[in-house]
């Protein structure tokens, strides 16, 4: 099978993701073999491409919001057959034994593995995953449509959580892409009076198209002050202006893996009034249910680019400089069996 590796992270500006052709997968005991049908593009690719995360697994090919059929089944699944639509998302395996999994926080589990970054992903003709981790999707949805929903929704939906938003609160937005447009639908679905602050000015009309209340720059102040924030831009120096634009008691949730430096904080004017910051760390199985039930129910749709996956590197380079709103869908063109 041909598929995108890593050969040397670097800018994608560069050459860091080559063409290569590998034996097709065979899935181990407990795992399904997965036929690439649509792969999103998430920022995270960009960090394991681009060498922002340490490297697990040399030559990773990346890629973990997968929409694929079921092509193989290992000796010990059950309830998976040659066929099935299923979703390949981030969080690809857990220990299910220490303190964390017992109590329900998987995500935070020391021995957790990851698709497209200890496993090789979706960008791919073929990718194996965990049958216990392979998510059923529903119906209704073509495969470019749901591809974002398996990592950028879900991952959304955490950060929602996370930032505490009361009923019919005001919710900033730092960053408006991927996740940050499928969450704002969420939260506008919710009640909630949504401000984005972004760089882009065909993320802020997505943004105004999708019902916010404003669409600003992400170092301006939003017009009303904010109970909630999430901050999806992996930019450390929007941690304080974000805290600014916080009312009493708010709560700031950074939802990226990677985030560059935080610059020292103001504590009177950032930090006091029992203002909170949290980190949002990759998401559960149980997560992942709960926003695909969500966003069937309330009609949470991505606006989506479809690239085919011969052209991922430019994908991840339009990514990198903004150049779209939304979120970009790798289309298999690889495949040429049935």
């Amino acid at each position: 099978m041909r598929a995108w590796a890593v050969a040397e992270p670097g800018p994608v500006t560069g050459e860091p993701l080559r063409l290569v052709q590998r034996p097709v997968p065979v899935p181990g005991p407990d795992e399904l073999l997965v036929r690439v049908r649509a792969c999103g593009v998430c920022r995270t690719d960009l960090h394991v491409t681009e060498g922002d995360l340490p490297v697990r697994r040399p030559g990773v090919t990346p890629g973990h919001e997968v929409v694929g059929a079921v092509a193989g089944v290992g000796s010990a699944v059950s309830g998976f057959a040659l066929g099935d639509r299923v979703g390949v998302a981030w969080l690809r395996r857990t220990c299910g034994v220490c303190a964390y999994c017992a109590r329900g926080a998987e995500n935070l589990c020391p021995r957790s593995a990851y698709t497209g970054w200890d496993a090789d992903g979706g960008y791919a003709e073929y990718t194996t995953v965990p049958a216990s981790f392979a998510h059923p999707l529903p119906g209704g949805l073509d495969d470019v449509a749901i591809a974002p929903l398996l990592c950028a929704g879900i991952i959304g939906y955490r950060a929602l959580r996370r930032a505490a938003l009361p009923p019919g609160g005001r919710l900033g937005l730092y960053g408006f892409g991927g996740s940050a447009h499928l969450c704002a639908q969420l939260a506008l679905a919710m009640g909630a009076r949504v401000h984005v602050l972004t760089r882009g000015a065909a993320a802020r009309r997505l943004a105004l198209k999708l019902g916010a209340a404003s669409a600003g720059d992400a170092y301006e102040m939003p017009p009303e002050p904010l109970d909630s924030a999430i901050l999806f831009a992996p930019v450390g120096d929007l941690v304080p202006v974000a805290l600014r634009a916080l009312d009493r008691g708010g709560v700031l949730a950074v939802a990226g893996i990677h985030l560059s430096d935080v610059p020292p904080l103001h504590y009177e004017s950032e930090l006091f009034y029992e203002k909170e910051v949290r980190s949002v760390t990759s998401n559960t199985r149980a997560d992942a249910r709960e926003f695909l039930t969500l966003a069937a129910r309330l009609g949470v749709r991505a606006t989506t680019h479809a690239y085919p996956l011969s052209t991922a590197p430019q994908a991840l380079r339009d990514l990198a400089a903004g150049r779209f709103d939304g979120a970009a869908v790798l289309v298999n063109d690889l495949s040429q069996s049935p």
